[in-house]
């Protein structure tokens, strides 16, 4: 049997800061979708986009405890949610009990090829240093079908990583990526997309120190 080889060690950074602030993290930020009339009408383009493909499974990647994988179900989307965290995905089913959940890493999704309706990445390849996230948006597109739209979501910047040591109440250590939306863009493209939109907003303070990207693209056919 061959050995299996160990997560990097920014992965079990990355799962162990979150499986510490899981439940505070749940509490803290479980509202700013309501305060956020931005983000809530790029959701609402992306389920309109799934919707007028012929619906089909929709995958929240990345989706801590759940708060934007409810909103795609209001929205009428067949949602689910797979995170790297399993202390995220223990909030996630215990806050919405009627939608699925469940530990994956976005490096090696645990989903058959072509079987995606839509993907959300939302502040999820943040995490990934921005030398391995080509392989992350091949892998987001070998799990969607083609014409199927992935919108992602990040903290805009020139490829800076900023180190936490404090988060939502707990003393952690969690390196991030302030992502530049160009190289975003042609790795998406690299990776089989074809970018269709791009938004870039000013940061709202005080809990946001830089400009927010977005990108909604579609995979290839």
């Amino acid at each position: 049997m061959e050995p299996v080889s160990p997560l990097p060690a920014d992965v079990v950074e990355t799962r162990t800061a979150y499986d510490t602030v899981a439940a505070s993290y749940a509490e803290l930020v479980g509202n700013a979708l309501a305060e956020s009339p931005m983000d809530r009408a790029l959701l609402g383009l992306f389920a309109e986009q799934v919707l007028a493909g012929g619906s089909g499974p929709v995958g929240d990647l990345g989706c801590g405890p759940g708060r934007i994988t409810t909103h795609l179900d209001v929205l009428g989307l067949e949602a689910f949610g797979i995170d790297l965290s399993p202390g995220m995905v223990d909030v996630a089913r215990r806050r919405y009990p009627h939608l699925r959940f469940q530990v994956g890493s976005l490096a090696a999704l645990p989903l058959p090829d072509g079987g995606l309706a839509g993907a959300l990445a939302w502040y999820s390849v943040i995490h990934t240093p921005p030398q391995r996230q080509p392989a992350v948006f091949a892998e987001c597109a070998r799990v969607l079908r083609p014409g199927a739209p992935l919108l992602t979501a990040f903290q805009a910047g020139d490829d800076e990583p900023v180190h936490h040591q404090r988060g939502y109440g707990h003393d952690i250590s969690l390196h991030g990526w302030r992502m530049d939306p160009d190289r975003v863009a042609r790795q998406l493209t690299d990776a089989g997309f074809d970018v269709r939109a791009r938004v870039l907003r000013e940061p709202e303070p005080p809990m946001e120190k830089s400009r927010q990207a977005y990108l909604l693209a579609v995979r290839a056919g």
